[in-house]
């Protein structure tokens, strides 16, 4: 504030005697004039030398000394307009530069602004005001309505309507129910609930985006310290062209005219409101930029290296089937196995609950529950010892665990295995799945110049290579220890400028070797946050294709507009030397030069057209309902495979009950979802993406579903007729059911990806 008043006051003083003294000279009284010109000179030549000694305390020498060459000089030939003008413009010149910075930094300075001071804590029943500072974990909060969410909490009372663009960027409201969590920095937009806090505030996100916005703010780019370098040649340039122009014409006023149009640089105030200017983008994108030097390496990046679990898959594995031992019910097994699982707080156990409750299981409560870390959860279910993890509890291994362990290997899906009274009852089959938006992510980076991806993951081979395979990556190292996942980083870092992704404790230590380290903070580790030179503050990866066009788009600016403003400072320099360009006048360009390089800088706040595509708003409201019902339909979808699996087995009358539950769900849901995709979704990508063929493919898609479903119906009527599956019909039927589970998962898929995840963006 103090530096700001003085500018302004600076600024206002040196108008008003330049403006005062032009008064005078228009009055006749020219030597009064003359004076109060050599006095804002004077005055102007004071401020000039203090940042002058300032800079040479710290090691630099910059053009700000061309500026005191250039007053002194104005001075001592008596062309005290031109002095006036060259103070004018120094003041102007820091005047432009704070405003530039200052609106760059708006985005980061209003996260300070909002940040919770105060909680309402329950005490005996009644919400007080307390500090935030006083909560602790475990306190039940009140958040009404339109306040800020203090510290990091679940939801106690639901559920919670809950405004998180602060964090995200992202502008809709999200519906969180009882038990979910909540963090610190979001705006409660719906009534009031209540919630229990489990981080104190300085431990809570919020506090954490904020000491990174510090952090942001407190660097030098490159591009920046580049500029002092150039100043660094720069100077002496002038003095000898202002040396020169005084040797050949013997006349000091040329020298003088040289030194003019040289005060100050564009490059020194073009370069840090370009950068400043990115750092307040990507904050606007939910991506907090570790300073200036983070920002200019990720917009030089040529390599992004990628950890695979909860960066390029979601990080929340889901089951895919339960297989159970001969003799064994699958229902059986996996209400056995999530009874013990909910007691866990292990994100398979989580899985596990989940896909229980999903199939409607009554869980029964277990006893002598033991979780061991890193092996499984045992317990007693209704008399049964059950375990639940890793290995098998037999000593030796069966055919069947064998074949399952190399059906698991070939599908790339992890394995619980499932133990009762010490012998193994089955298997569940889980897969982490790779995120929407991750495909299209990758390809946006690579449109912005990353020329190589390679996935890092501690995974197996055969799972890692699945996911590389659909991503389309370079290369894919599995197995990797944290101690083999810096080799590789340090590996391409020293072949191109690289970006490491990730967001475990493990990967800290490659973070930190990676030129560029990106933690994906919403749910990464503190470790991996503070290691990295970048956090993405939401749950998204495709926020750093949005940096990095930021980043990209930030540096070309701060390098065009210095380099601009350097080639018309020259330019005027030159014509000045000859004598074609008086002081005064060269004063006024130079002034010009100033305020069109800071305007042009300034143009990195402006969002850029990048590597996203647009869509509009009732396009994406389109998006957002049909991602929705696929989201309510894909647990479905099991159904069918598992039908397929259940009628070798079953009799004609259970295969005819399958049948038509099978049948049943795809007439009366799932067709009139594809059909509405058809009628509605599709013209209005056609139109977002530039005509019918980018729907093509998924219009042939849904044609093939119409045909398996009308080929099911005939299977249906036939059956009806039968009073149950002939045995003659299973072997097609059985094709039907397998080939329309593989088209429909694959055309979910498909549509997530190259549709859904435009809504994300």
């Amino acid at each position: 504030m103090v530096r700001r008043l003085g500018t302004v006051a600076f600024l206002a003083v040196t108008t008003c005697g330049l403006l005062a003294g032009g008064a005078l000279h228009l009055a006749s009284a020219d030597s009064t004039g003359d004076l109060l010109w050599a006095a804002v000179t004077g005055l102007a030549l004071v401020p000039a030398t203090g940042w002058v000694i300032s800079a040479l305390r710290s090691g630099r020498l910059g053009v700000d000394a061309i500026a005191v060459l250039a007053l002194a000089g104005a001075l001592a030939v008596g062309e005290y307009l031109a002095g006036a003008l060259i103070g004018v413009m120094l003041a102007t010149g820091r005047a432009l530069e704070d405003y530039a910075l200052r609106r760059a930094r708006r985005d980061l300075t209003a996260l300070y602004e909002r940040a919770p001071h105060s909680a309402r804590r329950y005490r005996d029943g009644v919400p007080g005001l307390v500090g935030v500072d006083q909560v602790c974990p475990g306190d039940l909060l009140l958040v009404p309505p339109g306040e800020t969410v203090p510290v990091d909490g679940v939801i106690a009372t639901g559920p919670a309507l809950l405004d998180e663009s602060a964090l995200t960027g992202e502008s809709i409201p999200v519906k969180r129910t009882t038990g979910q969590s909540a963090r610190s920095g979001v705006v409660n937009a719906g009534s009031a609930f209540d919630l229990r806090a489990t981080r104190t505030a300085a431990e809570s996100t919020y506090a954490a985006v904020v000491r990174l916005a510090r952090q942001a703010e407190a660097d030098s780019a490159p591009v920046v310290r580049l500029a002092d370098r150039f100043a660094a040649w720069f100077l002496p340039a002038a003095l000898l062209l202002a040396g020169a122009a005084w040797l050949l014409s013997g006349q000091p006023v040329r020298a003088v005219a040289v030194l003019v149009v040289a005060t100050p640089c564009p490059l020194l105030l073009a370069a840090p409101a370009a950068i400043a200017s990115g750092l307040s983008r990507t904050a606007r994108h939910g991506v907090v930029v570790k300073g200036g030097g983070s920002l200019e390496r990720l917009g030089q990046a040529r390599t992004l290296i990628v950890d695979k679990t909860g960066t390029l898959t979601a990080g929340r594995p889901r089951v895919v089937d339960v297989v159970a031992a001969p003799g064994v019910r699958a229902d059986d097994l996996l209400r056995w196995a999530a009874a013990v699982d909910q007691m866990s707080s292990h994100v398979l156990a989580a899985a596990i609950v989940a896909a229980a409750r999903v199939h409607r299981a009554e869980l029964p409560q277990p006893t002598a529950v033991v979780e061991r870390p890193g092996t499984g959860t045992a317990g007693v279910v209704q008399g049964h010892r059950i375990e639940v993890g890793k290995a098998t509890t037999s000593s030796t291994s069966s055919p069947w665990e064998r074949a399952q362990r190399a059906r698991a290997a070939l599908d790339g899906a992890m394995t619980v295995w499932v133990g009762v009274d010490g012998e193994t009852a089955g298997v569940i089959l889980l897969r982490d799945a790779v995120r929407p938006d991750a495909a299209r992510t990758l390809r946006r980076l690579r449109t912005a110049g990353i020329e190589r991806v390679v996935m890092l993951t501690g995974d197996r081979a055969e799972v890692a290579e699945s996911v590389g395979t659909v991503l389309g990556v370079d290369q894919v190292l599995a197995e990797q220890s944290p101690a083999d996942k810096v080799r590789a980083v340090r590996q391409e870092a020293a072949r191109a400028v690289s970006v490491m992704v990730g967001d475990g404790i493990n990967d800290a230590p490659a973070l930190a070797a990676a030129d560029v380290g990106v933690a994906m903070g919403a749910r990464g580790s503190a470790a991996s946050t503070q290691a990295a030179d970048v956090v993405l503050t939401t749950d998204r990866l495709d926020r750093l294709a949005d940096a990095m066009d930021v980043a990209r788009r930030s540096r070309r600016i701060a390098v065009q507009s210095a380099g601009a403003g350097m080639a018309l400072s020259l330019l005027a320099m030159i014509v000045a030397a000859a004598g074609a360009l008086p002081p005064a006048p060269g004063a006024l360009l130079q002034e010009v030069i100033d305020v069109a390089v800071i305007l042009n800088a300034l143009r990195a706040l402006r969002p850029g057209r990048g590597t996203r595509t647009v869509v509009d708003a009732p396009t994406e409201s389109l998006l957002r309902r049909f991602e929705t019902e696929h989201s309510s339909l894909r647990p479905p979808l099991e159904m069918i495979r598992e039908s397929a699996d259940e009628m070798a087995g079953a009799s004609p009358q259970e295969a005819l009950g399958r049948l038509r539950e099978v049948h049943a769900f795809l007439t009366e849901r799932l067709l009139p979802h594809e059909r509405a995709e058809e009628r509605r979704l599709y013209p209005a990508m056609e139109r977002a993406l530039g005509g019918p063929e980018v729907t093509m493919t998924m219009s042939r898609a849904h044609a093939e579903i119409e045909r398996l479903v009308r080929r099911l119906g005939r299977h249906l009527a036939l059956a009806e007729d039968d009073g149950g599956v002939r045995p003659e019909r299973l072997e097609d039927l059985y094709a039907c059911l397998y080939g329309l589970h593989a088209v429909l998962l694959l055309h979910f898929d498909q549509e997530e990806e190259a549709y859904f995840s435009l809504a994300r963006q």
